[in-house]
């Protein structure tokens, strides 16, 4: 009771201080490095969706087939294989921020290459200066709807100068992102796996909310890239195996059966995200339109522009249901969408090719059916398999691992951008639809059966062997399954 009478000033202040702290206020900085950032996804998916439209103009100011249409729009991918298979040494060996600067100049020229084109031959050389930036970020929709907004502003300019503008406006946006980006600071797991963690440490203190999240942060990448806790110099020694020599005998020639499973994982959610036809939609979205009786090319690209603005608001919608649903549950539902409007797709394009009159309902089920598609890619498989291939591979596989996801990734883009006008001439666009049907069951079954279940904290993925002790792939929270899942 003494102890209690000696005790002064008001008892609750003190407690509820303790037991309430202050949220820390969002970073700004690491907010806006972020948005910088993302402008590499933009610039690239304003290259894919600028084609579909000029696509168009340029078949028709130079006159060549749909074959040469095709080559010209799948080469955009072969062309990027070259900076996918190089993209994980490069943003090794110089760091993540000179990558991207590199990725804008290269973007830079090619833009303006394609721009100046006067001929075919000429306009297939821009691409091949533009492929190394394919590595780096996914298609960002927003981008995508910038290109067909371009298409329609610039659809009422002469025909020998329209796609001409279209296509190399976008060298300016690159010259504003590479001046950015230098400003921007280093990746700090890059910077930690070449040993300086002084300057990780500086980077994570300027980009966390708190002194305290920064170091938990460190703590984190030190220890996925095997540097031991006590290690606090500013320059220290790193393991062998986290500079990338012996990464590729471990992921492809001596791998454990955990790293198998993952890069099994890897390569097929990219396998089936491109399988399934969403390039054939992004890029030919006019060609679709006018065969499901869409005569004006004016409506033609607003249609396309919808489409855009679709993808736009349920990538939008899907960075809200990410962690809140969780990746797997969302992924499942956003194929099991596309099964449908992908299949409904394929019969109002049928009914549409075997009839001898106008059927507003079917070409109102086809646009239906297009949007559709885009919107449950966008809210789940879309996005998904970036997050996903990044976040699977343990840090010291990550840029070799993502960078062969990347490579089956631009592979199976570019052959479905190369055949699908073929394609559908073959066994007729509503067959060709019919197809990616069943290329999306298959997916579904891979993904039900094949792939974990993904927390999405990176560090948190941590390496073991093929026992769950030591080389492949865990969860430190017990959320990461291998082989045929059970919900938990």
């Amino acid at each position: 009771m003494a102890d209690q009478k000696g005790i002064s000033g008001p008892p609750h202040t003190a407690i509820s201080a303790v037991e309430q702290p202050q949220k820390p206020k969002r970073n700004k900085y690491a907010f806006g490095c972020a948005i910088l950032a993302s402008m590499t996804s933009i610039l690239l998916g304003y290259d894919i969706g600028v084609m579909s439209g000029a696509g168009l103009y340029i078949q028709e100011d130079l006159k060549i087939s749909d074959v040469k249409l095709e080559v010209l729009m799948g080469i955009l991918n072969v062309y990027s294989l070259i900076g996918s298979a190089a993209a994980g040494r490069t943003s090794d060996w110089i760091g993540r921020r000179y990558t991207i600067v590199l990725a804008s100049a290269i973007f830079f020229v090619g833009a303006l290459l394609m721009g100046f084109a006067t001929n075919y031959a000429f306009l297939m050389v821009g691409p091949l200066r533009r492929r190394r930036r394919r590595r780096i970020r996914p298609h960002d929709r927003s981008g995508i709807l910038l290109g067909y907004i371009s298409n329609y502003a610039f659809s009422k300019l002469p025909l020998n100068l329209g796609w001409r503008v279209m296509l190399g406006i976008g060298a300016v946006p690159a010259v504003f992102l590479a001046v950015g980006v230098l400003a921007m600071p280093e990746s700090p797991r890059w910077l930690v796996l070449q040993g300086r963690l002084g300057d990780a440490n500086k980077v994570l203190d300027r980009t966390s909310d708190s002194k305290e999240e920064a170091l938990l942060r460190l703590a984190d990448i030190k220890e996925a890239a095997g540097i031991p806790p006590e290690c606090n110099d500013d320059v220290v020694a790193v393991p062998k195996r986290s500079h990338g020599e012996d990464v590729w005998r471990e992921l492809l020639l001596h791998p454990t059966p955990t790293v198998r499973h993952i890069l099994i994982c890897g390569v097929g959610i990219h396998f089936f995200q491109q399988t399934s036809g969403i390039d054939a939609v992004v890029l030919y979205s006019p060609k679709i339109f006018g065969k499901a009786g869409i005569t004006s090319q004016t409506h033609k690209l607003l249609a396309t522009v919808a489409v855009g603005c679709v993808k736009t608001v349920f990538i939008l919608v899907a960075t809200f249901l990410l962690d809140r649903v969780g990746r797997r549950p969302l992924l499942l539902t956003s194929v099991g969408g596309m099964i449908v409007s992908l299949a409904s797709l394929g019969i109002a394009l049928t009914i549409i090719d075997h009839s001898d009159t106008k059927l507003i309902w079917a070409i109102a089920l086809a646009i239906a059916s297009v949007l559709a598609y885009v919107a449950t890619f966008s809210i789940g498989m879309g996005p998904i398999t970036w997050v996903y291939s990044a976040e699977i591979f343990p840090l010291r596989l990550r840029a070799q691992g993502t960078s062969i996801g990347v490579a089956v990734n631009r592979v199976m883009s570019g052959t479905i951008s190369m055949t699908f006008l073929s394609f559908s001439k073959a066994i007729t666009i509503g067959g060709a639809f019919f197809f990616f049907t069943g290329v999306a069951i298959a997916g579904f079954v891979f993904l039900l059966y094949a792939v974990p279940r993904n927390t999405g904290e990176l560090e948190k993925n941590k390496p073991v062997d093929g026992d769950g002790e030591s080389n492949g792939y865990t969860n430190s929270n017990s959320q990461i399954q291998l082989g045929p899942l059970t919900a938990k």
